[in-house]
């Protein structure tokens, strides 16, 4: 009987090297076309509000309860009315119905929004997220041009998939994430564009005796902070100042907002930008219902012009300790 012919050891070799080689390059391949695919941001907790929280995340959550349905007033202030809202929300899902607003709650509540939404109050809800990270828009409830922009930058940033749709995961970032990952930084335009009644141009305007700024609004525009950190309130209605509000920074510049017609923030409270803090008025030494706004740097007073402006327009602001001390024009 004749056997077949042994395979030689080198023949075995060769088949073992073609073998390796062939399973390198296609770990090789894998490797890059995953290396390829950037990776998603991991997802943020979702925030945990309760009764005395504030500002913009408080404000999404109100408006998110509107769109469900519920009876409330969006201010931004975690209240009875607010709590008694979570609550009620929380029965008819079924969840633990204790006031506050988890993981649960969120998951629940927040509204699929996309380019064109008619759901007015769930985009509110997204443009005060917005806010919070830097964008500078209108909470008016219309899903447009802006909005859109700034939600595909957002998502761009944070390797978020779906275009200019926003759902689960997106409004989990939003929220859970800190302030100021948007293009602005931790920075917002002190009133809502529109209500700056001179316009663009009248942000320029010098004050007439040091450096700060004088921007005529109707009696009872919001105020918002223009970046986060504490606020102080001072002045009172017979002062020079007025009722007034300043806000020591977490950049360690103070912002100083005066002839308020009402504050929205307690002493010593945490804001954020963009947050509510008070309402414009002429109380104090005012010949017109305005906004006077400065800025104090190490307890000497800079030009706001420069950083209004660049807040109005939308773009990357200069450092507030970069401003001038003099020449308050752009």
């Amino acid at each position: 009987m004749v056997s077949a012919p042994a395979v030689s050891a080198t023949h075995r070799s060769l088949h073992r090297d073609t073998r390796t080689v062939v399973s390198t390059l296609i770990a090789v391949l894998l490797l890059g076309l995953l290396s390829a695919v950037p990776a998603q941001a991991a997802v943020p907790d979702w925030p945990l509000l309760q009764k005395g929280a504030t500002g913009n995340d408080v404000a999404s959550l109100q408006f998110l309860l509107r769109q469900q349905g519920g009876s409330i007033t969006a201010n931004a202030e975690y209240d009875a009315q607010t709590r008694s809202a979570v609550i009620s929300y929380q029965q008819s899902q079924g969840l633990a119905a204790d006031g506050i607003a988890g993981p649960a709650t969120w998951s629940r509540l927040v509204v699929p929004v996309a380019p064109g939404s008619t759901q007015a109050n769930a985009v509110r809800a997204l443009q005060f997220q917005l806010r919070k990270h830097g964008y500078v828009l209108a909470a008016d409830g219309v899903f447009g041009e802006q909005t859109s922009a700034a939600v595909l930058d957002y998502k761009t940033q944070h390797q978020l998939t779906g275009g200019t749709a926003v759902g689960i995961t997106t409004w989990q970032h939003l929220l859970g994430s800190p302030p100021g990952s948007g293009p602005l930084g931790t920075y917002a335009f002190v009133i809502p564009r529109t209500a700056v009644f001179d316009g663009r141009e009248s942000l320029v305007w010098p004050h007439h005796d040091y450096p700060a700024a004088d921007i005529a609004v109707e009696t009872g525009t919001p105020a918002y902070a223009i970046t986060s950190g504490t606020a102080r309130l001072n002045g009172g209605p017979s002062d020079s100042c007025g009722l007034g509000v300043a806000i020591d920074g977490d950049d360690g510049v103070s912002y100083q907002y005066c002839h308020l017609d009402s504050r929205d923030v307690g002493n010593g409270a945490r804001v954020t930008a963009g947050q509510l803090v008070a309402h414009t008025g002429n109380t104090g030494n005012s010949t017109g219902p305005h906004l006077h706004f400065g800025i104090f740097r190490q307890g000497v007073s800079v030009c706001p012009q420069q950083l209004l402006l660049a807040l109005y327009d939308g773009v990357i602001p200069p450092s507030p300790w970069t401003l001038p001390a003099t020449g308050c024009t752009s």
